[in-house]
């Protein structure tokens, strides 16, 4: 309980807090007088603490207490949010304009289109341009020159928490040489220097891992090792964020302990961790929130009260919010917040249900049981919060976490102190990121394993805030009942042996539990990754199937050739996506009915047909426009976009101009198997170059291209298959095409003589069966 001489520090700090939570509805209120009065009404009020007065009279002054600072809170952020506002640059939308500026923040790129923050003289803005884009620094001087458009309704509230209203779409964004100057100059070459330290010392992959890890730099991680960390609620690694602050600080703490640390000192070494990571990793907002809102979560966490640890939530609270009041609506802010919560209440219970009051924390296990503890707690605590921002909930977090958990705090520290020893030029730092990306080698690996099942990942749903309270309900029952057993008898005895044991036998014991078995299909179950060229005559449809994922189309061939009727038949209830390779025909004839007869996720295109835009919105399918870039992922497969360019989509569409030469070229990869599925997209119009693939689709019904040596060099593919119609009056496939393949050693087979063509691909290769 609060003693009630201090109760009014915490009346106050949480009426602050919830003025400054108010002010961005508040935006066009006076920010003058509330902030006046509050500031007048507050000081008279801590003047006239009562002393001696009765319960009643105490709670009226505790409630006009909270109000006056919550009037202050709201005069402040008001004022803040107009200082923000202030500083974007506004212009009309469709206006050309060319600007000049610098990186205000890690670039954001996705599906192959990247987005930049840039400050410039004239305001703030954001900046998009399709790949390839060079590595942008933050700091840099960076120009770009395109057309101003308004923000979509998906990215009005991000871009507004950032002081952002106006996005330039540009066709590429060019460094102009040099940083920002002044005093942030310092933590740019700070921030440069530590950038070049994490790429020393190990291979490019791993580099860029550490960069995320350490710098919250996570822009030139492979895309798929992004969804895969996303997938196994492993995300909040790539991110500096107040969560990953807080877990760096508190899995330190066990192995501070470990080296005889008092309580004191490791407050203060942990504490000083923080406050030497802020600068090296850049020293902006939203490190500094991370910051502050970390050592909040240490002072609440180590607290010896609780009422302490209250205080140090309110306090981060307010701070972060009076760094910008607009911070409460970011997902970041909210599940760092729910993870300092869920360690504050359950970690310590926790600890004590695995090794029982006595242990030390001065111990393997003592500390082991507590770095599990935190783990536990925060991975709860924002289960339902992630299931509301995101839509979906990763069943897969918790033993993700627990396995990673060995590596995650020495990646850190070993990151940190090659982050630090960078910046002096003749330190060394080879031994501290081989050991470092070694480690992150390892999540990364954790991370592919337990995002690969389909269980991995469910949508969950969680619309509105009596559904969010519902869904910790959920969690805090659970928890309570769970707590309230184990202490009905004797602490777990958790020891490094057994819990080790124990993490495998709960992730293997999921694994054959809960993994869904292959539905019974008239061609038998997949194993592995099952490819069906179907025959549908002159056109292509092939079908994608693996063990753990929902089917994915691409194409449907003509109308004629049904096949939405024949996946039915095949036992296919659900698609993970069809694909529309180009608006032909004989590719794309049979997609309307496919979406009708098949529950399909989404349809991708990358050339804009109305009837199959109208059939989607019809079916209730998300439609997304894709281009060279984007990455799909549906079970263990994967697939990359070659092409088309998103600059050559983005020019006015020239009706003279063959169609086949914007075909989406992709990629699909199964473990170490690749299938090159080429569209209609010839060779000499689509020059794709992804390296060695076992199987090549033909583009466009094996047409005579001139391209296609240049493509068969590149790519060495074991096995060509053609989709192509009997008898068709073009003559495919072409004889040149054949002998190209033959002169190669290439195998060849057709649906014209074969009939559909099936390829099953297991860890130990794969084999091909027709039916013709």
């Amino acid at each position: 309980m609060l003693e009630p001489a201090a109760a009014w520090r915490y009346v106050a700090l949480g009426g602050l807090a919830a003025g400054l939570a108010a002010a961005p509805l508040l935006a066009h209120a006076g920010a003058f007088i509330p902030m006046v009065a509050g500031a007048v009404a507050s000081v008279a009020l801590a003047v006239a603490v009562p002393r001696s007065a009765g319960r009643a009279a105490r709670l009226a002054w505790h409630v006009l207490l909270a109000l006056s600072l919550a009037a202050l809170g709201a005069g402040v952020g008001v004022a803040r949010v107009a200082a923000i506002d202030a500083g974007a640059l506004d212009l009309a939308a469709g206006q050309r304009a060319t600007v000049t500026g610098h990186v205000a923040a890690v670039p954001r790129r996705v599906d192959g289109q990247v987005g930049v923050r840039v400050d410039t003289p004239d305001g703030r803005l954001l900046i998009e341009a399709p790949e390839p884009v060079v590595d942008l620094p933050v700091g840099a001087a960076v120009r770009a020159t395109g057309a101003i458009r308004d923000p979509g309704p998906w990215e009005e509230g991000w871009l507004a928490r950032h002081g952002i209203r106006d996005v330039l779409t540009a066709s590429t964004i060019e460094l102009r040489g040099g940083f920002r100057r002044g005093a942030v100059s310092l933590l740019d070459e700070a921030r440069v220097r530590a950038e070049d330290a994490l790429g020393r010392g190990t291979d490019a992959e791993r580099a860029a891992l550490l960069r995320g890890f350490v710098l919250g730099q996570d822009d030139r991680i492979d895309p798929e090792t992004v969804e895969e960390f996303r997938r196994s609620g492993l995300s909040h690694l790539l991110a500096v964020s107040g969560q990953n602050v807080l877990l760096l600080a508190l899995l330190a703490w066990p192995l501070l302990a470990l080296l005889g640390l008092g309580l004191r000192a490791r407050l203060l070494v942990t504490l000083a961790l923080i406050v030497a990571y802020v600068p090296v990793a850049g020293g902006g907002p939203s490190i500094q929130r991370a910051g502050v809102m970390g050592t909040a979560g240490v002072l609440a966490a180590l607290a010896s009260r609780p009422s302490s640890r209250v205080y140090a939530v309110l306090l981060a609270t307010a701070a972060t919010l009076a760094l910008n009041p607009r911070a409460s609506g970011d997902a970041g802010w909210q599940l760092s917040f729910a993870a300092v919560i869920g360690i504050m209440i359950w970690a310590r219970p926790l600890r004590q249900a695995l090794v029982g009051r006595s242990t030390p924390e001065a111990s393997i296990r003592g500390a082991l049981a507590d770095a599990v503890a935190v783990t536990v707690a925060a991975t709860l605590a924002t289960a339902p919060l992630i299931a509301s921002q995101f839509d979906v909930l990763s069943l897969a977090s918790l033993p993700a976490n627990l396995l990673a958990l060995p590596a995650v705090a020495p990646v850190m520290w070993l990151g940190m102190l090659a982050a630090l020893a960078g910046q002096i030029p003749w330190l060394p730092v080879e031994p501290l990121t081989w050991v470092g990306g070694a480690l992150a080698g390892y999540v990364a690996q954790v991370a592919a394993w337990l995002s690969a099942p389909s269980w991995a990942q469910v949508d969950v749903s969680l619309d509105g805030p009596g559904a969010v309270l519902g869904g910790y309900a959920g969690v805090v029952l659970v928890v309570t009942l769970a707590l309230r057993w184990t202490q009905r008898r004797a602490a777990l005895r958790l020891s490094p042996a057994l819990a080790a044991a124990a993490a495998l036998a709960v992730v293997v014991s999921l694994a054959i539990a809960v993994s869904p078995r292959a539905t019974e299909r008239i061609a038998g179950p997949v194993k592995g990754l099952r490819v069906t060229v179907l025959d549908v005559g002159q056109g292509d449809a092939i079908l994608l199937e693996p063990d753990n994922g929902n089917p994915l189309l691409v194409d449907a061939g003509p109308a004629d050739a049904e096949v939405g009727a024949a996946l039915a038949d095949r036992g296919v209830e659900r698609l993970a996506g069809v694909l529309a390779t180009h608006p032909q025909a004989d590719h794309v004839g049979g997609i309307p009915d496919v979406l009708e007869r098949i529950a399909t996720d989404r349809l991708l295109y990358a050339q804009a047909d109305p009837t199959l835009l109208g059939a989607a919105v019809a079916a209730g399918t998300d439609a997304t426009r894709i281009a060279a870039g984007a990455h799909l992922r549906t079970g263990s497969l994967r697939l990359r976009v070659l092409w088309p360019p998103r600059e050559l989509l983005s020019r006015p569409l020239d009706p003279a101009a063959d169609p086949n030469a914007l075909s989406l070229v992709v990629v699909a990869r199964w473990r170490d198997f690749e299938l090159l599925l080429a569209g209609d997209g010839e060779a000499e119009l689509a020059p794709v170059d992804p390296g060695p693939v076992d199987v090549l689709k033909l583009a466009h019904h094996g047409s005579e291209d001139a391209g296609l040596a240049g493509l068969l060099e590149r790519v060495a593919p074991v096995l060509a298959v053609i989709s192509v119609g009997a008898d068709n009056p073009y003559g495919h496939p072409s004889p040149e095409t054949l002998a190209e393949l033959r002169a190669r050693g290439v195998a060849v087979a057709r649906t014209d003589v074969d009939g559909s063509l099936t390829i099953a691909v297991d860890r130990r290769g794969f084999n091909l069966t027709g039916n013709g």
